[in-house]
């Protein structure tokens, strides 16, 4: 198999990957070791753009390397400070400062550039946490076809129905 474009199907994808396989023992400075070596790069190519990974959030990062060096958060108090702000932070009630910042990079390896994020920057969708940390209140189902705003009076009703949603003031 000759290489003669880039990979932008599914099925060239496939068809990349099956001839990969095929040459997979191939010796580097053969001709099938350079063509592995060019498979390859399409496919990662191929792969960062079709199946993005976004970085994490700085809270979630932090709560990852806890777990992978088996941390408790009293183990963050050189880090970002007292107990009370450590557990705001990891509650998401509390931004990390620049200098916690830089102490958590410097103490915990994690990149700079995944600590700046914004903690806003979360995945969209419905999660158990959507509503919190918006500014709105918590949402109460009090039946399937509504969801009612809880606190006081309601301000907007949202009608769930098959075909559309819309909300009513």
């Amino acid at each position: 198999m000759t290489v003669s474009k880039l990979i932008k199907t599914a099925a060239d994808y496939q068809a990349v990957m099956a001839r990969i396989e095929a040459i997979f023992e191939a010796r580097p400075g053969t001709p099938q070791g350079d063509e592995l070596d060019l498979l390859v790069t399409l496919v990662e190519v191929y792969e960062n753009k079709a199946f993005p990974i976004d970085l994490p959030g700085p809270i979630a990062a932090i709560r990852f390397r806890m777990e992978q060096d088996g941390l408790k958060a009293k183990d963050l108090v050189p880090y970002i400070g007292s107990a009370s702000k450590v557990s705001e932070v990891l509650a998401g009630k509390r931004s990390l400062s620049l200098a916690m910042i830089r102490k958590v990079r410097d103490g915990l390896g994690i990149p700079a550039e995944v600590l700046l994020r914004e903690p806003g920057m979360k995945r969209q969708g419905r999660h158990r946490n959507a509503f919190r940390g918006n500014g709105m209140r918590k949402p109460i189902v009090r039946d399937r076809r509504s969801l009612r705003i809880q606190g006081g009076r309601p301000r907007a009703r949202l009608k769930l129905s098959r075909n559309a949603s819309s909300v009513e003031s």
